[in-house]
């Protein structure tokens, strides 16, 4: 199924945010767009298969905001922010409405959660 739907998050320093979804959590650059040198950044970041905006636009977003990814395999994910030393804030977890959960927090403190359904 194609992805329908982006989420938008706000992040105050491209230079920090941006590392750390790179490096940190395997996202990858699709693109991103500045209207001129000096202002504010708009990046569009994909993970297998699930993108993402990040945005220094003060008016687009707030702090803290929150996405609920579905992975294959939330261990295997788990394993592999570990790996690049990405703090995981809650490691996985399996919850009362049968999912397996872990929650990562990002420099600005948008939550991350990833998740596995075995229903899905």
């Amino acid at each position: 199924m194609t992805q329908t739907v982006i989420p938008q998050l706000r992040m105050t320093n491209a230079k920090v945010s941006v590392p750390f979804y790179v490096d940190g959590l395997g996202f990858k650059v699709d693109w991103t767009h500045q209207f001129e040198p000096g202002f504010p950044l708009f990046v569009q970041l994909t993970r297998e298969g699930q993108t993402i905006f990040l945005t220094e636009h003060k008016g687009d977003a707030q702090v803290g905001g929150a996405v609920y990814f579905l992975v294959p395999d939330v261990d295997t994910c788990h394993r592999q922010f570990e790996a690049k030393n990405t703090p995981v804030n809650q490691p996985p977890i399996d919850t009362p409405w049968r999912t397996r959960e872990m929650v990562v927090v990002d420099p600005d403190g948008n939550r991350l959660r990833f998740a596995t359904d075995p229903d899905r």
